[in-house]
């Protein structure tokens, strides 16, 4: 693990090039037909499909150490495990490889939002993993993607036109109770550890401006959702289902 640590670019590639792989296995399975007979759907649902891997990855992943490790949470600053070192590899090569798709595939513009989260993200991983601080704060923001699995399995049904199915209905819910518990509260525990340690954290003023940009995203996100599920005449028409056109992160929302 210590040459894993010395070599923090390298290991975030193969991360990144493993979910590459993911990318092209998942490629085998079926998909709906109405997915496939739109080439837009057919990238988002492959897309969201690597997420949704990496969101049960991850989120479980960032909840047991956490549970093993209850000093995770309380020092966000310079704890870590050897265990969360590789977690916060694991998702930065994620990010990675979803920028590089997001670019490669051609909805760069579209997602311009999207690519500006995950630059942040990375460069805050990075940051982490090449001072060995901070760590355990990139743990704690990863409790996102525990919401990440309902948002991804939201916006599948979505692409396969199922929002009248029970499964749909269900997730909703669901949706709604994870995004509370584990997003808004994580990155709320998150800048509240950073404002009331201001004084002495490495970098304070830069993790603090992310912090409150990503938090004014997160609030922007949850009230297109509670729009979009629970108050469906304030949809527009054309936009509803969210699948015409791939609008930026109102598709997919943020992880991130």
């Amino acid at each position: 693990m210590e040459a894993l640590q010395n070599h923090p670019c390298a290991v975030v590639l193969v991360c990144a090039l493993m979910f590459r792989v993911v990318h092209r296995l998942l490629q085998n399975l079926p998909v709906p037909k109405v997915v496939r007979g739109e080439d837009f759907r057919a990238w988002k649902w492959k897309n969201l499909s690597v997420s949704m891997v990496h969101s049960l990855l991850t989120g479980t992943w960032a909840l047991s150490c956490v549970l093993l490790w209850p000093e995770t949470v309380h020092n966000l600053h310079s704890y870590y495990t050897p265990m969360s070192y590789l977690l916060v590899c694991v998702s930065t090569g994620y990010f990675v490889q979803d920028a590089g798709d997001i670019i490669l595939s051609g909805h760069a513009r579209g997602s311009w939002e999207f690519l500006l989260h995950h630059t942040l993200v990375i460069w805050c991983f990075m940051y982490a993993l090449f001072t060995k601080l901070y760590v355990s704060g990139a743990v704690v923001a990863l409790f996102v993607e525990v919401n990440s699995i309902t948002l991804h399995m939201r916006l599948m049904l979505k692409l396969a036109d199922a929002m009248s199915s029970p499964a749909f209905q269900v997730n909703k819910l669901l949706n709604l109770f994870t995004y509370v518990f584990f997003r808004l509260s994580a990155q709320a525990y998150l800048t509240w550890y950073i404002v009331y340690n201001y004084s002495w954290l490495d970098h304070a003023s830069f993790f603090l401006a992310s912090m409150v940009l990503m938090n004014g995203m997160i609030l922007v996100y949850f009230y297109r959702l509670l729009r979009a599920d629970f108050c469906p005449r304030a949809k527009r028409t054309g936009t509803q289902n969210g699948t015409h056109k791939p609008t930026p992160m109102t598709q997919k929302f943020l992880t991130d």
